[in-house]
Protein backbone atom coordinates (compact mmCIF):
# COMPACT_ATOMS: atom_id res chain seq x y z
CA UNK A 1 0.00 0.00 0.00
CA UNK A 2 1.49 3.27 -0.79
CA UNK A 3 1.74 5.82 2.19
CA UNK A 4 0.47 9.27 1.58
CA UNK A 5 2.33 10.72 4.09
CA UNK A 6 4.16 13.47 2.17
CA UNK A 7 1.41 14.64 0.91
CA UNK A 8 -0.47 14.76 3.94
CA UNK A 9 2.86 16.78 6.16
CA UNK A 10 2.70 18.90 3.12
CA UNK A 11 -1.24 19.94 3.88
CA UNK A 12 -0.57 19.81 7.35
CA UNK A 13 2.34 22.39 7.20
CA UNK A 14 0.31 25.14 4.78
CA UNK A 15 -2.29 24.59 6.69
CA UNK A 16 0.08 25.79 9.89
CA UNK A 17 1.09 28.44 7.67
CA UNK A 18 4.71 27.17 8.04
CA UNK A 19 7.61 26.64 5.44
CA UNK A 20 9.62 23.39 5.13
CA UNK A 21 12.78 25.17 6.88
CA UNK A 22 10.58 26.02 9.83
CA UNK A 23 9.39 22.73 10.35
CA UNK A 24 12.52 20.82 9.50
CA UNK A 25 14.19 23.39 12.26
CA UNK A 26 11.27 22.27 14.58
CA UNK A 27 11.82 18.91 13.76
CA UNK A 28 15.88 19.02 14.17
CA UNK A 29 16.25 17.74 10.17
CA UNK A 30 17.15 19.70 6.99
CA UNK A 31 14.97 21.14 4.95
CA UNK A 32 16.04 18.74 2.20
CA UNK A 33 14.78 16.07 4.24
CA UNK A 34 11.02 17.61 4.25
CA UNK A 35 11.42 18.37 0.54
CA UNK A 36 11.74 15.23 -0.46
CA UNK A 37 9.13 13.67 1.97
CA UNK A 38 6.88 15.70 0.84
CA UNK A 39 7.83 15.09 -2.16
CA UNK A 40 7.13 11.32 -1.90
CA UNK A 41 10.87 10.73 -2.73
CA UNK A 42 11.07 9.10 0.84
CA UNK A 43 9.47 8.53 4.01
CA UNK A 44 10.36 10.42 7.97
CA UNK A 45 12.19 8.12 10.37
CA UNK A 46 9.65 5.63 12.16
CA UNK A 47 10.72 7.90 15.65
CA UNK A 48 9.62 11.11 13.70
CA UNK A 49 6.43 9.87 13.36
CA UNK A 50 5.12 10.80 16.94
CA UNK A 51 7.45 13.70 16.98
CA UNK A 52 5.04 15.15 13.98
CA UNK A 53 1.47 13.45 15.01
CA UNK A 54 2.05 15.47 18.40
CA UNK A 55 2.94 18.71 16.55
CA UNK A 56 0.29 18.65 13.82
CA UNK A 57 -2.45 17.23 16.69
CA UNK A 58 -3.65 13.98 14.15
CA UNK A 59 -2.70 10.36 15.22
CA UNK A 60 0.26 8.61 13.45
CA UNK A 61 -2.68 6.65 11.31
CA UNK A 62 -3.80 10.23 9.92
CA UNK A 63 -0.45 11.01 9.21
CA UNK A 64 0.51 7.94 7.24
CA UNK A 65 -3.20 8.20 5.66
CA UNK A 66 -4.10 4.61 5.63
CA UNK A 67 -7.20 5.18 7.76
CA UNK A 68 -8.92 7.25 5.49
CA UNK A 69 -12.08 5.03 5.05
CA UNK A 70 -12.22 4.40 9.37
CA UNK A 71 -12.24 8.25 9.47
CA UNK A 72 -14.81 8.94 7.25
CA UNK A 73 -16.78 6.00 8.47
CA UNK A 74 -16.49 7.63 12.21
CA UNK A 75 -17.13 10.93 10.24
CA UNK A 76 -20.52 10.03 8.85
CA UNK A 77 -21.41 8.99 12.46
CA UNK A 78 -20.76 11.88 14.08
CA UNK A 79 -22.22 14.02 11.11
CA UNK A 80 -25.49 11.86 11.58
CA UNK A 81 -25.71 12.65 15.69
CA UNK A 82 -25.36 15.99 14.84
CA UNK A 83 -28.44 15.94 12.25
CA UNK A 84 -30.71 13.97 14.95
CA UNK A 85 -29.84 16.65 17.45
CA UNK A 86 -30.23 19.81 14.95
CA UNK A 87 -33.36 18.65 13.62
CA UNK A 88 -34.84 18.95 17.69
CA UNK A 89 -33.36 22.30 17.88
CA UNK A 90 -30.92 20.56 20.21
CA UNK A 91 -27.96 22.82 19.83
CA UNK A 92 -25.82 22.59 22.61
CA UNK A 93 -25.85 18.88 22.03
CA UNK A 94 -24.35 19.55 18.67
CA UNK A 95 -22.08 21.90 20.11
CA UNK A 96 -21.08 19.12 22.07
CA UNK A 97 -21.00 16.40 19.25
CA UNK A 98 -19.15 18.28 16.79
CA UNK A 99 -16.48 19.38 19.14
CA UNK A 100 -16.11 15.65 20.21
CA UNK A 101 -15.49 15.17 16.38
CA UNK A 102 -13.14 17.53 16.12
CA UNK A 103 -11.45 16.77 19.11
CA UNK A 104 -10.84 13.33 17.18
CA UNK A 105 -10.36 14.36 13.70
CA UNK A 106 -8.87 17.97 14.12
CA UNK A 107 -8.44 18.39 10.48
CA UNK A 108 -11.70 17.64 8.90
CA UNK A 109 -13.73 20.25 7.43
CA UNK A 110 -16.88 19.01 7.57
CA UNK A 111 -16.95 18.38 10.71
CA UNK A 112 -15.15 21.57 11.95
CA UNK A 113 -17.84 23.64 9.48
CA UNK A 114 -20.75 21.96 11.54
CA UNK A 115 -19.00 23.19 15.20
CA UNK A 116 -18.91 26.35 13.40
CA UNK A 117 -22.73 26.08 12.49
CA UNK A 118 -23.78 25.30 15.99
CA UNK A 119 -21.87 28.21 17.83
CA UNK A 120 -23.61 30.42 15.40
CA UNK A 121 -26.99 28.50 15.55
CA UNK A 122 -26.50 28.93 19.32
CA UNK A 123 -27.12 33.01 18.70
CA UNK A 124 -29.63 32.65 16.89
CA UNK A 125 -32.08 35.22 18.29
CA UNK A 126 -35.16 33.61 16.53
CA UNK A 127 -34.61 30.18 18.54
CA UNK A 128 -35.81 29.59 22.08
CA UNK A 129 -31.98 29.69 23.43
CA UNK A 130 -32.46 32.24 26.33
CA UNK A 131 -28.71 33.47 26.69
CA UNK A 132 -29.13 33.69 22.82
CA UNK A 133 -26.90 37.36 23.38
CA UNK A 134 -24.13 36.33 25.52
CA UNK A 135 -23.83 33.44 22.81
CA UNK A 136 -23.02 35.72 20.06
CA UNK A 137 -20.26 37.44 22.56
CA UNK A 138 -19.16 34.44 23.59
CA UNK A 139 -18.40 32.26 20.44
CA UNK A 140 -17.26 35.20 17.98
CA UNK A 141 -14.23 34.94 18.25
CA UNK A 142 -13.88 31.30 17.67
CA UNK A 143 -17.00 31.64 15.10
CA UNK A 144 -14.71 33.84 13.10
CA UNK A 145 -11.19 31.91 13.12
CA UNK A 146 -13.22 28.67 12.08
CA UNK A 147 -14.68 30.72 8.95
CA UNK A 148 -10.83 31.90 8.25
CA UNK A 149 -9.60 28.86 8.45
CA UNK A 150 -12.11 26.97 6.69
CA UNK A 151 -11.74 29.59 4.23
CA UNK A 152 -7.99 29.50 3.49
CA UNK A 153 -7.50 25.71 3.37
CA UNK A 154 -10.53 23.71 3.33
CA UNK A 155 -10.52 21.75 -0.59
CA UNK A 156 -13.91 21.33 -0.16
CA UNK A 157 -15.33 23.95 -2.26
CA UNK A 158 -18.88 23.54 -1.24
CA UNK A 159 -17.91 23.84 2.42
CA UNK A 160 -15.49 26.66 2.21
CA UNK A 161 -18.41 28.74 0.41
CA UNK A 162 -21.04 27.43 3.14
CA UNK A 163 -18.66 28.28 6.18
CA UNK A 164 -17.89 32.15 3.60
CA UNK A 165 -21.29 32.92 3.67
CA UNK A 166 -21.65 31.95 7.36
CA UNK A 167 -18.41 34.13 8.35
CA UNK A 168 -19.79 36.95 6.39
CA UNK A 169 -23.23 37.00 8.51
CA UNK A 170 -21.91 36.42 11.54
CA UNK A 171 -19.62 40.04 11.22
CA UNK A 172 -22.85 41.22 10.23
CA UNK A 173 -24.68 40.48 13.19
CA UNK A 174 -21.94 40.88 14.93
CA UNK A 175 -21.87 44.98 13.99
CA UNK A 176 -18.93 44.41 11.37
CA UNK A 177 -20.92 44.74 8.06
CA UNK A 178 -18.20 46.29 6.21
CA UNK A 179 -16.17 43.37 6.95
CA UNK A 180 -19.02 40.82 6.44
CA UNK A 181 -19.90 42.92 2.65
CA UNK A 182 -16.23 42.04 1.95
CA UNK A 183 -16.18 38.39 2.47
CA UNK A 184 -19.89 38.46 0.75
CA UNK A 185 -17.56 39.59 -1.93
CA UNK A 186 -15.13 36.88 -2.08
CA UNK A 187 -18.29 34.77 -3.35
CA UNK A 188 -18.80 33.56 -6.58
CA UNK A 189 -21.48 35.46 -9.19
CA UNK A 190 -24.58 33.28 -9.79
CA UNK A 191 -23.90 34.36 -13.42
CA UNK A 192 -21.48 32.22 -13.56
CA UNK A 193 -22.51 29.24 -11.06
CA UNK A 194 -22.51 25.69 -12.32
CA UNK A 195 -26.40 26.06 -12.44
CA UNK A 196 -25.82 29.02 -15.00
CA UNK A 197 -23.11 27.36 -17.26
CA UNK A 198 -23.04 23.27 -17.29
CA UNK A 199 -25.56 23.03 -19.39
CA UNK A 200 -23.52 22.39 -23.23
CA UNK A 201 -21.13 20.25 -21.04
CA UNK A 202 -24.67 17.82 -20.21
CA UNK A 203 -24.79 14.38 -22.21
CA UNK A 204 -28.50 13.96 -23.27
CA UNK A 205 -29.74 11.96 -20.39
CA UNK A 206 -28.53 14.30 -17.77
CA UNK A 207 -30.28 17.29 -19.36
CA UNK A 208 -34.07 16.56 -17.65
CA UNK A 209 -32.60 16.03 -14.42
CA UNK A 210 -30.63 19.17 -14.52
CA UNK A 211 -33.52 21.48 -15.41
CA UNK A 212 -35.59 20.01 -12.63
CA UNK A 213 -32.45 20.68 -10.35
CA UNK A 214 -32.12 24.51 -11.88
CA UNK A 215 -35.96 25.15 -11.49
CA UNK A 216 -36.06 23.73 -7.71
CA UNK A 217 -33.24 26.18 -6.74
CA UNK A 218 -34.68 28.91 -8.52
CA UNK A 219 -37.58 28.16 -6.64
CA UNK A 220 -35.78 28.11 -3.65
CA UNK A 221 -34.65 31.45 -4.70
CA UNK A 222 -37.62 33.44 -5.19
CA UNK A 223 -39.27 32.04 -2.10
CA UNK A 224 -36.36 33.32 0.03
CA UNK A 225 -36.74 36.69 -1.56
CA UNK A 226 -40.78 36.62 -1.12
CA UNK A 227 -40.22 35.50 2.58
CA UNK A 228 -37.86 38.46 3.08
CA UNK A 229 -40.38 40.94 1.29
CA UNK A 230 -43.31 39.60 3.66
CA UNK A 231 -41.71 38.45 6.70
CA UNK A 232 -39.62 42.33 7.18
CA UNK A 233 -42.37 43.83 6.04
CA UNK A 234 -40.77 45.38 2.86
CA UNK A 235 -44.18 46.80 1.85
CA UNK A 236 -47.24 48.65 2.81
CA UNK A 237 -49.79 45.93 3.92
CA UNK A 238 -52.02 45.98 0.94
CA UNK A 239 -49.33 45.08 -1.08
CA UNK A 240 -47.74 42.55 1.27
CA UNK A 241 -51.45 40.65 1.29
CA UNK A 242 -50.29 40.39 -2.67
CA UNK A 243 -47.55 38.78 -2.19
CA UNK A 244 -48.59 36.35 0.34
CA UNK A 245 -51.46 35.60 -2.79
CA UNK A 246 -48.49 35.60 -5.35
CA UNK A 247 -46.25 33.29 -2.93
CA UNK A 248 -49.16 30.79 -3.10
CA UNK A 249 -49.54 31.25 -7.15
CA UNK A 250 -45.91 30.14 -6.97
CA UNK A 251 -46.10 26.92 -5.23
CA UNK A 252 -49.15 26.25 -7.52
CA UNK A 253 -47.09 26.40 -10.54
CA UNK A 254 -44.25 24.35 -9.14
CA UNK A 255 -46.27 21.79 -7.63
CA UNK A 256 -49.54 21.89 -9.47
CA UNK A 257 -52.49 21.04 -7.01
CA UNK A 258 -49.92 19.32 -4.58
CA UNK A 259 -48.82 22.24 -2.48
CA UNK A 260 -50.44 20.70 0.89
CA UNK A 261 -46.48 18.87 1.32
CA UNK A 262 -45.66 19.85 5.32
CA UNK A 263 -43.70 22.88 5.49
CA UNK A 264 -43.38 25.33 8.03
CA UNK A 265 -43.19 28.36 5.67
CA UNK A 266 -46.97 27.47 4.82
CA UNK A 267 -47.71 28.12 8.67
CA UNK A 268 -45.43 31.43 8.31
CA UNK A 269 -46.80 32.57 5.21
CA UNK A 270 -50.31 32.62 6.98
CA UNK A 271 -49.60 34.03 10.02
CA UNK A 272 -48.06 37.12 8.09
CA UNK A 273 -50.79 37.21 6.18
CA UNK A 274 -53.17 37.23 8.99
CA UNK A 275 -50.93 39.98 11.00
CA UNK A 276 -51.49 42.10 7.79
CA UNK A 277 -55.35 42.10 7.61
CA UNK A 278 -55.56 42.39 11.29
CA UNK A 279 -53.50 45.72 10.93
CA UNK A 280 -55.84 46.58 8.24
CA UNK A 281 -59.08 46.10 10.61
CA UNK A 282 -60.06 42.90 8.37
CA UNK A 283 -60.97 41.09 11.59
CA UNK A 284 -62.32 38.23 9.47
CA UNK A 285 -59.73 37.75 6.84
CA UNK A 286 -57.18 37.55 9.76
CA UNK A 287 -58.90 35.01 11.23
CA UNK A 288 -59.46 32.88 8.70
CA UNK A 289 -56.43 32.61 7.69
CA UNK A 290 -55.26 31.84 11.61
CA UNK A 291 -57.42 28.64 11.11
CA UNK A 292 -55.58 27.80 7.95
CA UNK A 293 -52.07 28.73 9.66
CA UNK A 294 -53.19 26.27 12.84
CA UNK A 295 -53.55 23.22 10.30
CA UNK A 296 -50.16 23.70 8.70
CA UNK A 297 -48.31 24.20 11.84
CA UNK A 298 -50.35 20.84 13.08
CA UNK A 299 -49.48 19.20 9.79
CA UNK A 300 -45.68 19.90 9.93
CA UNK A 301 -45.74 18.67 13.52
CA UNK A 302 -47.14 15.59 12.63
CA UNK A 303 -45.36 15.33 9.55
CA UNK A 304 -44.01 11.78 8.55
CA UNK A 305 -40.35 10.76 8.21
CA UNK A 306 -40.41 10.80 4.44
CA UNK A 307 -42.97 12.53 2.21
CA UNK A 308 -43.07 11.85 -1.73
CA UNK A 309 -44.04 15.18 -3.93
CA UNK A 310 -44.48 14.45 -7.94
CA UNK A 311 -44.96 17.39 -10.05
CA UNK A 312 -44.53 18.18 -13.72
CA UNK A 313 -41.97 20.83 -13.40
CA UNK A 314 -39.36 19.34 -10.35
CA UNK A 315 -40.16 15.68 -10.71
CA UNK A 316 -40.60 13.13 -7.92
CA UNK A 317 -38.90 14.78 -4.73
CA UNK A 318 -38.82 13.23 -1.37
CA UNK A 319 -38.83 15.61 1.82
CA UNK A 320 -37.04 14.19 4.83
CA UNK A 321 -38.14 15.24 8.14
CA UNK A 322 -34.74 14.64 9.23
CA UNK A 323 -32.99 17.31 7.24
CA UNK A 324 -35.03 19.91 9.10
CA UNK A 325 -32.93 21.94 10.83
CA UNK A 326 -33.55 24.82 14.00
CA UNK A 327 -32.46 26.37 16.83
CA UNK A 328 -35.96 25.95 18.46
CA UNK A 329 -36.98 22.90 20.70
CA UNK A 330 -40.36 23.60 20.30
CA UNK A 331 -42.95 22.19 18.33
CA UNK A 332 -44.40 24.63 15.53
CA UNK A 333 -47.41 24.64 16.97
CA UNK A 334 -46.23 26.19 20.48
CA UNK A 335 -43.94 28.56 18.67
CA UNK A 336 -46.85 30.21 16.70
CA UNK A 337 -49.06 30.75 19.99
CA UNK A 338 -45.98 31.97 21.93
CA UNK A 339 -44.46 34.06 19.15
CA UNK A 340 -45.94 34.75 16.10
CA UNK A 341 -49.10 35.23 17.69
CA UNK A 342 -47.93 37.38 20.86
CA UNK A 343 -47.05 40.27 17.89
CA UNK A 344 -48.92 43.40 18.64
CA UNK A 345 -50.48 43.07 15.42
CA UNK A 346 -53.53 40.87 16.47
CA UNK A 347 -53.91 43.06 19.74
CA UNK A 348 -57.57 44.14 18.37
CA UNK A 349 -58.63 40.57 18.14
CA UNK A 350 -57.26 38.37 21.49
CA UNK A 351 -60.63 39.34 23.53
CA UNK A 352 -62.51 37.56 20.43
CA UNK A 353 -63.95 34.10 20.87
CA UNK A 354 -62.61 32.77 17.31
CA UNK A 355 -58.67 34.05 18.73
CA UNK A 356 -59.13 32.20 22.13
CA UNK A 357 -60.09 29.00 20.47
CA UNK A 358 -57.14 29.13 18.27
CA UNK A 359 -55.01 29.41 20.87
CA UNK A 360 -56.49 26.70 22.85
CA UNK A 361 -56.22 24.56 19.68
CA UNK A 362 -52.45 25.24 19.81
CA UNK A 363 -52.73 24.56 23.62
Amino acid sequence: MKLNIGETIKHLRKERDITQDELADILGVSSQSVSRWECGMCYPDMELLPVLSDFFGVTVDTLLGVNEKIEQSKVDQYLKRFQKEINCGRIYDCIAIAREGVAEYPNNYALLNKLMYALFLSGDSDGNIPEWKENMEKYDAEITALGERIMKYCPDQNIRLEATARLAFNHCEMGRKEIGKAVYETLPSAEFSKENQMWWGLNEDEKLPFARERIRKGYDLLTAGLYSLINYRLLPDVELIQACEKRRKLDKLIYGNKIEHNYWGNARLCCNCAAAFARLGKCNDAIDQLKIAVKYANDFDNRPDETVISSLLLGETTIKKMDYETADTRPLTEIMRDKWLSSSSFDDLRNTDEFREIISFLS
